[in-house]
């Protein structure tokens, strides 16, 4: 089959073997939920941004030749994912916006974002202080991969002030108000972030950087005394891609 320059074909490397074991357990997944008499021995990763759709646009005849992987009752004929190095919303989330978008129901499953990775750590810090950042609802994508004590950089950064020292020459951003019952003071904060994750590019770098370096100086409590040092996971080596 041919879909001209609608379909771009992912191919994964050695040299990004960090999300392959991914790809290979969902390809996998795939190929065996309902398994049939005349099933696909191969599969397909498609690109979603500038490939697929372009920010809430279905490119070209994108939506048809989707459809023409799918038999007639609905189920797959041959596999597929997409796997892209974008994200900042949960995978249930952005499968319903691609279902929407190109009339075929994906599963969660089949999306695999910059980000989904991130599930591997959950049995190292699922119960731990992690600190989320990027643009989109980081703190919710974590949340969904099954961390249960997980903040925001904007929350966390909320607790400690003056930790951004060019917050009053930002006049493009907007104040926001978290609800806590702890004082904006360090001294009331008592736990140490144990992990860093950059889910997605930052809105906000300048704070960011300056919030990250001090987490990571002091050991996961900036203001206080110096500790271990906490690590720091990225999602994509990117400090920003366009998206639309």
């Amino acid at each position: 089959m041919r879909f001209g320059n609608v379909i771009k074909t992912v191919l994964c490397k050695e040299k990004r073997n960090s999300v392959c074991p991914l790809v290979q357990r969902s390809f996998w997944q795939l190929l065996h939920t309902k398994p049939e008499k005349q099933g696909s021995n191969f599969g397909i990763a498609f690109d979603i941004d500038g490939v697929i759709i372009r920010g809430h646009t279905p490119i070209g005849n994108s939506p048809q030749a989707l459809k023409r992987l799918y038999r007639d009752c609905g189920t797959l004929r041959i596999p597929f994912l997409f796997l892209t190095n974008g994200g900042g919303i949960p995978e249930s989330k952005r499968a319903s916006e691609l279902s929407d978008l190109l009339g075929v129901n994906i599963l969660t499953s089949q999306v695999l974002q910059g980000h989904t990775p991130f599930k591997d750590l959950v049995h190292r810090f699922q119960n731990e202080l992690v600190i989320a950042v990027g643009k989109g609802e980081p703190a919710m994508v974590m949340s969904e991969y099954g961390f249960k004590n997980v903040l925001s950089i904007d929350v966390f950064a909320s607790y400690f002030d003056n930790i951004d020292p060019l917050s009053q020459y930002k006049h493009w951003t907007s104040k926001k108000e978290f609800s806590k019952e702890i004082s904006l003071h360090s001294s009331a904060f008592p736990d140490r972030v144990q992990a860093a994750f950059v889910v997605s590019d930052s809105v906000d770098w300048s704070r960011d950087i300056q919030v990250l370096c001090d987490i990571l100086r002091t050991g996961g409590l900036p203001g206080r005394e110096i500790s271990h040092q906490p690590p720091l996971y990225f999602a994509s080596d990117d400090l920003e891609y366009q998206v639309s």
